[in-house]
């Protein structure tokens, strides 16, 4: 195991610009795995799969089980009867997309360099010295509003000192960490709130900047990359037309496109993302996580009011919905995250949804009783020539040479079940 060392005690303790607290020193060392039976190579290029299952299975299990029926977005009949794709189909296609993005994901985590700990407290003192210099600018800021920053923290240094201080540019004659071994000057320190701010801004601001500065980048390569594949028709019919066999989404069958298209706009749109917001490998992986996730819920087929991912924004399972009926095919291209490119390109659905939804309920519940009462007139008909008396030898040449009305049933039944499927 390789170790880097790097000692920046000396500069800091020496350089003392503006009475700057010094920085302190740091050594860099390979970062743990998060797990010790994995390694976080492997954790980061399966995770966001295993993810994606469980939560398709729990839909699965809510949905084959029936057990929030109120919250359905389409009835199970019109799962059978308005899909054009098997569940078989659709899960070999998932699982050649999955493998598509691990390999993917491998190439893309060979580019980046072993993430490193140790220069945590490093980083947080430069954004400690970056808030003491803004609080330079502070007196300045103050004048220009007509108030005396130097009255005022004179005014409650009693009371308040470290407002004081704040007020009189960073000043604080009372913060001291010690003496400068060479030169005997009082080397200035931090004080608390600005501890607690750097922190709050090293690990809690930046990194949700960066998150939502990645959902942004993918939403915006998904929606004209997706709303493409619906304008250029070559593109529909050969990539995207797969992943419209659904009208009838449901939650495992998020990822059900064509190989070309999963690769242009999944992967690469999701890889771009994690670049250019420069996430570390671990923010990588939970964000991919958290998309995968989101990508199935957007696919579930229930609008349930309880489900967070259904609660951050307005795109959600009901919002993408409305894409997979014929009706709003045109609309609605925004996923996975916001809705934001819809609403200022004009090609959110605006129009009211309930008469649409209930028509199509009807017409399969319409469609599924005729199947049904199609093939019970068949079995009928079946059984009634199965149970014709054989008497004779002429009832054998009969039975080989079947009579045209066992041939017309025998025509309307292969016609029914072409219906049907």
């Amino acid at each position: 195991m390789v170790v880097a060392t790097t000692l920046t005690g000396a500069m800091a303790n020496t350089t003392l610009a503006y009475d700057l607290p010094p920085l302190p020193a740091y050594e860099t060392r390979p970062m743990p795995d998060y797990l010790p039976f994995i390694s976080d190579f492997w954790l980061a290029l399966v995770a966001p799969h295993i993810a994606y299952w469980v939560v398709s299975m729990i839909f699965h299990v809510i949905d084959m089980y029936d057990l929030f029926p109120h919250y359905r977005l389409h009835t199970p009949e019109e799962i059978t009867q308005r899909n054009l794709a098997t569940r078989w189909e659709v899960f070999r296609d998932v699982i050649l997309e999955q493998v598509i993005q691990i390999g993917t994901s491998a190439v893309l985590s060979l580019t980046e360099e072993g993430q490193t700990t140790g220069k945590e407290e490093y980083d947080v003192a430069v954004w400690g010295r970056r808030i003491r210099l803004a609080q330079r600018r502070l007196p300045n800021l103050l004048g220009l509003l007509g108030l005396n920053a130097e009255v005022i923290s004179k005014n409650v240094a009693a009371s308040h000192p470290l407002l004081a201080g704040a007020l009189a540019g960073g000043y604080y004659p009372s913060l001291i960490s010690g003496l400068d071994n060479v030169t005997g000057t009082q080397i200035p320190a931090f004080a608390t709130w600005e501890l607690l701010v750097a922190k709050a801004i090293y690990w809690v601001i930046v990194p949700a900047i960066q998150f939502w500065f990645a959902c942004w980048v993918q939403d915006t390569w998904q929606y004209f990359w997706h709303r493409a594949m619906h304008v250029n028709k070559w593109m529909y019919t050969h990539w995207h037309s797969r992943h419209h066999k659904l009208y009838v989404p449901y939650a495992y069958g998020a990822l059900y496109n064509h190989p070309v298209e999963g690769f242009v706009l999944d992967t690469i749109g999701a890889a771009i993302a994690y670049k250019v917001a420069f996430l570390t490998p671990r923010m990588g992986m939970w964000y991919f996580v958290f998309s995968i996730c989101k990508t199935v819920d957007d696919h579930c087929g229930y609008a349930l009011p309880w489900d967070p991912l259904q609660r951050i924004t307005s795109n959600n399972a009901a919002y993408h919905d409305i894409h997979h009926q014929s009706w709003g095919i045109k609309t609605n291209f925004s996923q996975p995250f916001f809705t934001m490119w819809d609403r200022f390109l004009g090609t959110r659905w605006t129009g009211d949804v309930q008469e649409k939804y209930q028509r199509t309920r009807i017409n399969a519940a319409n469609k599924k009783r005729n199947a049904m009462a199609n093939g019970k007139a068949n079995g009928a008909a079946n059984g009634k020539a199965n149970g014709a008396p054989k008497e004779n030898g002429s009832a054998k040449e009969s039975a080989a040479s079947p009579s045209p009305a066992v041939s017309n049933g025998s025509a309307t039944r292969r016609r029914a079940n072409g219906k049907a499927h």
